[in-house]
C-alpha cells in the first residue's frame, strides 16, 4: 500500500492507503476526498481533477505530457506544481506523497 495525503484548501487532511496502478483521481474519488470533481472520469478531457503536487514530490511524479498540459490551460490558478490527478499513477515511489487541492475547480 502507498500512503497518500490529500490536503484540502482549508488545510483539512485526508491520509489514504492506496493500491499501486490506480490514479490519484481514482484514489480520491473512492475515498470521498472533496474537491476533485473528475467530470470526464479520468479521460484527460477536462481539468476538474486539478491538484498541486507538493514541491518535494514533483520530480517523482514525472512530467505532464502535452495532452495534460493542454488541459491544464482550463484549470483554475495553475502553477508549476499543477497536475491532473487522473494522469498521475500511484507507484511505490510515491509512498508518502502530499497532494494539495485547489480552492476551486474550473
Amino acid at each position: 500500500m502507498v500512503k497518500i495525503t490529500f490536503i484540502e484548501f482549508d488545510k483539512t487532511e485526508h491520509t489514504i492507503d492506496a493500491d499501486e496502478g490506480m490514479s490519484l483521481m481514482e484514489v480520491a474519488l473512492q475515498n470521498g476526498v472533496p474537491g476533485i470533481d473528475a467530470d470526464c472520469g479520468g479521460a484527460c478531457a477536462c481539468a476538474t481533477c486539478h491538484v498541486y503536487v507538493d514541491k518535494s514530490w514533483v520530480e517523482k511524479t514525472g512530467e505532464a505530457e502535452q495532452m495534460e498540459q493542454d488541459m491544464l490551460d482550463f484549470a483554475f490558478d495553475v502553477t508549476e506544481q499543477s497536475r491532473l490527478s487522473c494522469q498521475v499513477k500511484v507507484t511505490d515511489d510515491l509512498d508518502g506523497i502530499i497532494i494539495n487541492l485547489p480552492e476551486k475547480q474550473f
